[in-house]
This record gives C-alpha cells, sequence and structure tokens, in this order.
C-alpha cells in the first residue's frame, strides 16, 4: 500500500475559461487547517479547501488517510490541478483531508487497520467514530456546505471508506471504498492465505510506509528515518536475510506492530477482530466499491467487501462494485491503457473517471446528473478488452467447470481415466523459485500480468496447458484449485497460476512489432495465489501434512474476469515458492516466524492425476 500520486486527466465537464491550473486554483479556493475534536479529546489534523464563490452551497468530499495531509501550512496548496480531481473543484466541491488518528500531524495512539465497534459506549472510539466526529464538525462549522458529504480513498484510505460508511452519519451520503484493505491474513497486503508477504510488509514499514508502527509522542510533519536495505537485489537481499527471525532482528524494536504480525501466525481473534468486513452491517450511504484486477496490493478486499456488502445488506438500493483492468490504483491515473507488455485497448482509466466515479458523488452529493447508467457490477473483462456489466457478481450466468490435469502435461475437461498418473518436483528453500524474471530492487506491479515463461523452464514447475482453443473462453468470478497431493515433510505451500497464453504469431498492433519484446507464445499470468499448506482446513487450527500420505488441497484463487481468445491456450503451472513476494515455507511444520535455519529442508511434491486422485481447476465458465 504505498502513497499515491494522481497525474492529470482532462475531462469534459463544464469549466471555465480559464485552464485549472495553480493559478486557477488558488483564485478559485482557500485552504484552512484545523484541528478538530474527537468524542474523547484527541483533535485530529484535518486541511480544508473550499470555494471562494458563495452563490451557491457546496457538498464535501473527503478522504482519511495515514498517508499525511502534506503540504503543510496554509500557504502550501496540495496540486489538485495536476490530477484528475480537479474536475470536483470545477464542480465547487469542499475538499477535505484528515491526517488519521496518531498518524503526523494528528494526535492519539495510531493502531493499524483498528477494529470496528459496533456497540461503542461513551467515549469510546473507532475509525468509524472518527469518521462520525469529523463530518459532524465539519457540516456544522464548514460556511457555505450544502449539508452533504462523500468519502473516498485508495488503500488504505480505502479501508477508512469503508468505516466511514459504517459511521452512517445522516449528512454521509456517498461512499466509494477503493483497493480498500480488508483482510490482512486472507487475502490483502500482508499474507494471502496464511502465507507471509515479507518484501511488502518489511517495504511498508521499514522504508515506504512513512514509519508505520513507529513511536508517535506528538504531532509531526517528518517522517521517522527507515531502517534501509544492505542490498538493493530484492530476491538475493531477502535469501541472505534467511529466516524471518533475521528480518525482525533488521526491523528492530520499535515497531510495534511487526511483533504483532510475529505473535499472531494463525487466524485468531486478533486478525479476526480486524476484518474490515466485520463493519458492513446496515450501511445506509450509497456504496461504491473499486479494485483492480491486476492489483498486487488489495484485489482480494475490493471483492470481498463488496460482496460483504451485498450480504449483509439486502435490498439495498445502491451498493455497486467496478472492477478494471489496473495495477494499485491505476484507475486514478491518466493511462491505463495497458500493463507492463498487456494492452486493454482503450484508456480504461479515463472512462472509468468520467462514467462512473465523478457522476456518481455529482448524483449524490449535488443531485447532478443520474446514477442509473452504473450497473450492478461493472467488470472489465480482460483478454476482450471490453467492458461488460453484470446484474450480480459473480454473474447467474456462469457455470463451474472442472478442468483437469492430465499425464504429459495437458489439460482437458474430461477426468482422467488412467490408474496411474502423478508429476513431482524438488522444492528447494535454498533455491525459491522468483516471482518475477528480472532483477529488482522493489517489488514490481506489473508482475501481476509477466511473462510466466521464464518459470515454465525450470525443473521446480509443473506446467499443464490445454489444446489451442477453437472458441473464446470467458472466465468471470472465483477460481478454484483442488490438488491432490502428497510431500515427504509436514508442510509445503503451493501456489497455482492461471496463464493465457498467446499465440505463437502475436502482436497487439504492428507498433508492437517494434517493442522489443516477444508476443508471441507469451504466457500472460491472468491471476495466481498462493496457499500455506497448513491452513488448507482451517486458518484457525494448523494441520501438519503427515509424510507421502495422499492429501486433497483445495482453496480459492480469487476472482477473475477474463476471455481466453479462439487460437490462444489454458496453462496452469503449479510451484511451491513465490520468492521474494512470500517468505520461504521450511517445508516442516514449525512457526514460520521463529524458524531457524536448520529447520528449512527440501520437500518432494507429488501432483496426482488419475481416475482415484484427480487434480483440477474449477473455473467459473461464462456461458
Amino acid at each position: 500500500m504505498k502513497k499515491l500520486v494522481f497525474p492529470l486527466l482532462l475531462l469534459p465537464f463544464l469549466a471555465p475559461a480559464q485552464a485549472v491550473d495553480s493559478t486557477w486554483f488558488v483564485q478559485h479556493y482557500t485552504k484552512k487547517e484545523v484541528y478538530i475534536p474527537m468524542r474523547d479529546g484527541v483533535r485530529l489534523f484535518t486541511t480544508v479547501y473550499a470555494p471562494k464563490d458563495q452563490a451557491e452551497k457546496h457538498p464535501i468530499l473527503m478522504k482519511r488517510t495515514p498517508y499525511s495531509c502534506a503540504p503543510y501550512g496554509e500557504k502550501d496548496y496540495y496540486p489538485y490541478w495536476r490530477i484528475y480531481q480537479k474536475e470536483y473543484a470545477k464542480e465547487g466541491y469542499i475538499l477535505v483531508t484528515q491526517d488519521v488518528r496518531g498518524r503526523w500531524m494528528s494526535e492519539g495512539q495510531y493502531e493499524n487497520i483498528r477494529p470496528f465497534n459496533p456497540n461503542k459506549k461513551k467515549k469510546e472510539i473507532d475509525e468509524a467514530s472518527d469518521s462520525y466526529d469529523t463530518i459532524e464538525w465539519l457540516v456544522k462549522n464548514l460556511k457555505g456546505n450544502n449539508g452533504k458529504v462523500g468519502v473516498f480513498g485508495i488503500s488504505y484510505p480505502g479501508f477508512y471508506s469503508t468505516m466511514a460508511a459504517a459511521s452512517n452519519h445522516p449528512a454521509l451520503k456517498a461512499v466509494s471504498p477503493q483497493a480498500p484493505v480488508t483482510n490482512w491474513f486472507i487475502g490483502d497486503d500482508f499474507h494471502h492465505n496464511g502465507a507471509f508477504f515479507q518484501m511488502d510488509a518489511f517495504d511498508f514499514y521499514s522504508a515506504l510506509g512513512g514509519g508505520f508502527g513507529a513511536p508517535h509522542p506528538k504531532p509531526t510533519a517528518v517522517a521517522p528515518r527507515s531502517v534501509g536495505y544492505s542490498i538493493h537485489d530484492n530476491y538475493r537481499f531477502y535469501l541472505e536475510e534467511g529466516t524471518l527471525a533475521n528480518l525482525a532482528k533488521r526491523m528492530g524494536d520499535s515497531v510495534s506492530y511487526w511483533k504483532d504480525l510475529y505473535a499472531h501466525p494463525n487466524y485468531d481473534q486478533f486478525w479476526q477482530t480486524r476484518d474490515a468486513r466485520n463493519a458492513t452491517k446496515n450501511l445506509k450511504p450509497a456504496m461504491l466499491w473499486v479494485g483492480g484486477l491486476f492489483d498486487a496490493e488489495d484485489n482480494w478486499g475490493a471483492w470481498n467487501a463488496y460482496l460483504a456488502a451485498e450480504k449483509n445488506n439486502p435490498g439495498k438500493e445502491f451498493n455497486k462494485l467496478v472492477m478494471g483492468p489496473w495495477f494499485h490504483g491505476q484507475w486514478s491515473t491518466n493511462d491505463g491503457t495497458h500493463l507492463g507488455n498487456v494492452q486493454f485497448g482503450s484508456n480504461t482509466a479515463e472512462w472509468y473517471q468520467q462514467n462512473i466515479e465523478i457522476p456518481f458523488f455529482n448524483f449524490y452529493l449535488k443531485g447532478k446528473g443520474s446514477a442509473a447508467n452504473i450497473a450492478e457490477a461493472n467488470i472489465f473483462l480482460s483478454g476482450a478488452n471490453k467492458w461488460t456489466t453484470f446484474q450480480q457478481w459473480p454473474p447467474k450466468e456462469k457455470q463451474d467447470k472442472e478442468l483437469y490435469l492430465q499425464n504429459n502435461g495437458a489439460l482437458s475437461w474430461t477426468q482422467p481415466s488412467n490408474a496411474e498418473g502423478m508429476s513431482d518436483y524438488v522444492s528447494d528453500p535454498a533455491h525459491p523459485v522468483p516471482y518475477t524474471e528480472d532483477v529488482h530492487f522493489s517489488r514490481t506491479r506489473t508482475y501481476m500480468t509477466d511473462d510466466q515463461r521464464f518459470a515454465a523452464r525450470r525443473p521446480d514447475v509443473l506446467v499443464f496447458q490445454t489444446d489451442t482453443l477453437t472458441s473464446d473462453l470467458t472466465v468471470t468470478g472465483n477460481v478454484v484449485a483442488d490438488l491432490m497431493t502428497s510431500i515427504s515433510t509436514t508442510d509445503a505451500d503451493f501456489v497455482v497460476k492461471i496463464i493465457d497464453v498467446f499465440p505463437n504469431k502475436f502482436s497487439y498492433s504492428a507498433a508492437d512489432l517494434d517493442s522489443g519484446y516477444p508476443l508471441g507464445g507469451y504466457q500472460m499470468l491472468v491471476h495466481g495465489e498462493i496457499m500455506r499448506g497448513r491452513y488448507r482446513n482451517s486458518y484457525e487450527k494448523p494441520e501438519a501434512f503427515v509424510p507421502n500420505k495422499v492429501t486433497e488441497v483445495k482453496y480459492k484463487l480469487g476472482d477473475i474476469a477474463h476471455t481466453f481468445k479462439k487460437g490462444h491456450r489454458v496453462m496452469v503451472q503449479i510451484q511451491s515458492s513465490w520468492f521474494p513476494l512470500a517468505d520461504r515455507n521450511p517445508q516442516k511444520f514449525v512457526d514460520v516466524y521463529h524458524a531457524t535455519p536448520a529447520d528449512f529442508q527440501k520437500a518432494t511434491i507429488d501432483i496426482f492425476h488419475n481416475k482415484t486422485a484427480s487434480s483440477k481447476i474449477i473455473l467459473p465458465v461464462l456461458q
């Protein structure tokens, strides 16, 4: 979850003759900095950009963030004129940003993903109450507001948007949680199905997150110093650190949340109370959930927070979903045309801004236009490169179909009839499978569509693929991996990747022929997910494997929306490491966070594909 910088976007809304640049913004807006008191007496630092024109009353659009209200000082303006949110300035919105409790210039004690408390008493607080108290102060104290408030935010601010919605303040009319942090154990950011995403976590708490979890004795505009790296090669750095215990030593003792991560290796009450879906009951505002199909950070939260809100608010008039072909926050940039080598055929970010987000807030906060064109589920089909709409998600038209692993690396819709059939590989923690081919320092965002040919060439990666497709195959919904396996040790990870194999002669356009990258035979990662094997039956109660006993490992890979075009192939790759994206499993049933070098061992992984033990991928195929 990195702090986002939003580039320029031009939209054909009602604009003054003068372009919206820094001069226009300063001429039309006044900046104020205020401390807003919460019910327990703690004051939260808030910046307010208000239109000078008081000929009409203005709606309030707010973001609560742990990433800072900078720049600080009433004469220093945030450059809204460089980002698509200048359209809200042209519409006369009051633009509000707040440092959340315990961060930057706000007072109080910060708590990561502070649990939602539905039964607060007297001066008890959570992020919902801080949102409520802030909105109450804004509508009572900001001159010229129209009494209607909207809240939005991406990533961690998406989490705070969910919490704001749960406040149900009567003035809060519209909320858009975007790539919202929702569950940090099952699928967002720092764990996926119990596997620790060490690279993102260490980056966030040691360097890129601006000192998350570091002591905050008083308000400050200065970020703490980062821990830093000894090597600017992420594969080598994490391999040479060796164990998570060594990584903890490098982090030091000042970041309390890092110690919490290690103290709660399983899905206990600590994690369960920090599931933002707990705050999705009885939501009164109109809700617009937004996310990216190729979001490397909070893809899980966007899908699943929407589904929770749908389940917990039966009959709710406006609870909508938007999923585009985007990396984390790409929908807020000026370029949604591609990700890495994969092209999407249009500027999908601009389309979303013009046709969904701005009309959504304009309708609910200004009574302008209509939200009728925003469908229940607004989904971009990658591969087909088109927007489509559904009356529900997953679509009622989808049918779960079983795609079976076969001998000789084949994939087929027919269950194997052979009595024998098994593929194996040796997973060696000393030589883990990299998540991407090249050398990098920071985790890339393009790995979500990267070419997987590098992995297919490794002996510790199994490869299965269909024959060339004779017609389009569209998959819309949650993909399930159902593996029949035996391992030689007591624990292992399983990584399953769904891949679109392009034809041997392929290019998007003539221009691509000069791009320097061979797209013929490209193995596009559509979606991949890891499962820490010990959690195959329960996140709360991990179980060791019985060595060499055939065992089922069945888990959800997550939702996808992709068309495998005629002439392409569907490929599945299976491996037991995804490094350094996820930490290395010692392949021994021990507490991974406190494992020693002696605990790490090789494991032989058998994947069965025969009549009695049929491994398969369950695809939600759109009929």
